[in-house]
């Protein structure tokens, strides 16, 4: 802040000793080391507050750029669900083209196969003699 060497502050005491005299130098210093004291801490805590500020505001930043991103992903999965429900075609008597059949035909569920898998992988007797030697 300021910049204030030995040599200012000895001639700050020497004038202070002068106008003030030795009784009433000790109290003076000791006041106005309180009233930098405060003013010190009143600048520390602006300084503080500020920045508390300021981080508050980076941070309404972020979240309204947040915001912003997932109300257009929102935005965008809304329009292409949209598009899915779009009436079929006109010029196909109301029938699906063969596109949509197979996105239709994979998403049908499939049937589970008839035959049994064996679930103990340990080899039988039988299995042991059907084996070559």
């Amino acid at each position: 802040m300021f910049d204030v060497g030995f040599l200012e502050l000895m001639l700050i005491g020497v004038v202070g000793l002068l106008v003030l005299g030795p009784e009433r130098l000790p109290k003076a210093a000791r006041t106005a080391g309180l009233w930098i004291g405060k003013a010190k801490r009143t600048v520390a805590n602006m300084q503080r507050e500020i920045n508390a500020q300021l981080e508050a505001e980076e941070l309404r930043q972020k979240l309204s750029e947040q915001e912003k991103k997932l109300n257009a992903g929102l935005g965008k999965a809304r329009r292409e669900l949209e598009g899915v429900g779009e009436p079929r075609r006109a010029d196909n008597g109301g029938r699906p083209d063969a596109d949509e059949a197979r996105q239709q035909a994979a998403h049908e569920p499939v049937e589970p196969a008839t035959t049994p898998v064996d679930s103990d992988p340990t080899p039988t007797a039988a299995d042991k003699d059907s084996t070559p030697r």
